[in-house]
């Protein structure tokens, strides 16, 4: 925790930017901060849930560093608004965006294959190479056992983009259903949805499977998720048993994109505060950088 404690003159005379955002988290003879985004600086504070902590930090992308291709679709129109504000339910991609990291390549960097995942990731979140060969491949050249993953939570919790858990707040608020749909694991997903208090149920998820000595033996194929265009399959399982009318996906990469077409997501919102990818960004209906954002559009009158 003494990593937040910056007094209020230094913020303001370093990152003058007015992206800067903050909240007190503690009265103290100190501010305590927490930093939405801003660049060079990293802070983090461990909410300990369910025996496993998450940690918070700030995003490493700047906000300033827009391409200008981009800046169309960074204001939202009137019928984008509409959307959101009206939604019956939001579905969330989790790494690079309610997560810092993408799940696997972090894994995979403590088991020792962090470099090569990462490429395999690049590509598959590219849309270059069809999802499920990429998993495959990708944990095909670690094969993580039970215990290294049990240690991986440990040692490596996932941590939270800032400024997450107040949108979570703002759409219970607003009687808003919120799923987490992830090509990652629900090893990993599982404490990061406690902490959110997001139901487990809520949950749409790749499973790591292991035999009796804890030995990797792969993952579970039958999850939609696992392959090419599952998001979408399950954003409208979702939109069909719950009978919703409005339904917004938010996340970074070209499967979150595929969840919005008939009978799907009505609204694809690119959040680009972790990576801005901008084949994806160019096609959604909103692109954003902070999720305050989302949260004072609920306020802004069309």
């Amino acid at each position: 925790m003494a990593g937040l404690q910056i007094q209020l003159s230094r913020l303001h005379s370093s990152h003058p930017s007015p992206s800067l955002s903050f909240r007190p988290l503690l009265r103290s003879s100190r501010l305590l901060l927490c930093p939405a985004s801003f660049s060079g600086s990293r802070f983090s504070f461990s909410c300990l849930r369910n025996r496993l902590s998450v940690v918070v930090m700030a995003a490493p992308v700047q906000p300033d560093q827009r391409s200008p291709a981009l800046h169309d679709n960074s204001l939202p129109t009137k019928e984008v608004l509409e959307i959101w504000r009206g939604a019956e339910a939001v579905c969330f991609d989790v790494d690079s965006t309610v997560c810092l990291d993408e799940g696997i390549d972090e894994l995979a960097e403590f088991c020792g294959a962090g470099q090569v995942v990462a490429e395999w990731t690049r590509r598959a979140m590219g849309g270059s190479v069809p999802f499920e060969e990429a998993l495959a491949a990708r944990l095909n050249l670690f094969k993580p056992s039970l215990a290294q993953v049990n240690d991986f939570l440990i040692k490596k919790p996932p941590r939270l983009s800032p400024g997450i858990a107040d949108l979570m707040k703002k759409l219970k608020a607003e009687n808003i259903n919120v799923y987490l749909i992830s090509g990652g694991f629900r090893q990993m997903i599982n404490p990061v949805a406690s902490t959110l208090g997001i139901p487990h149920e809520n949950i749409y998820a790749n499973e790591l499977l292991f035999g009796s000595s804890g030995e990797f033996v792969g993952f579970n194929t039958e999850e939609p998720t696992s392959r090419s265009g599952g998001k979408a399959v399950a954003v409208e399982s979702i939109k069909k048993k719950h009978g919703y009318k409005l339904l917004v996906m938010i996340g970074d990469g070209a499967t979150d994109l595929e969840a919005r077409r008939p009978g799907g997501a009505d609204l694809f919102i690119c959040y680009g505060g972790v990576q801005l990818r901008e084949s994806v960004a160019a096609k959604a209906d909103w692109l954003v950088f902070n999720f305050q954002d989302l949260i004072e559009s609920f306020g802004v009158c069309c």
